[in-house]
C-alpha cells in the first residue's frame, strides 16, 4: 500500500491519499487524533469530495489533482 499525506489537523487527524497496490485502487484514509478515539475510515475519492464538510484536507486533495494539469 502507497499513501501520501494530504493534511494533519492540529488536534492530530490525518488524511492520506492511498493506492492499493495489488487493485490499484486509489481512496482517501482519515485517521482520527489516538486521543480524541475514532476509527480509521477509508473513503472512495468521489465520496470524500462531496461530503457536507469543505475543509483544508478537501482543498488539499484538490491542489493536488489541479497540480496533475498543470502546464510546464
Amino acid at each position: 500500500m502507497k499513501a501520501r499525506l494530504l493534511y494533519a489537523s492540529g488536534n492530530g487527524d490525518r488524511w492520506l491519499l492511498m493506492k492499493d497496490a495489488e487493485t490499484e485502487r486509489v481512496f482517501v484514509r482519515h485517521e482520527p487524533s489516538s486521543v480524541l478515539g475514532g476509527r480509521i475510515a477509508d473513503l472512495e475519492i468521489g465520496e470524500f469530495l462531496i461530503r457536507g464538510v469543505y475543509g483544508p484536507e478537501h482543498v488539499e486533495l484538490l491542489h493536488l489533482i489541479g497540480s496533475l494539469v498543470e502546464g510546464d
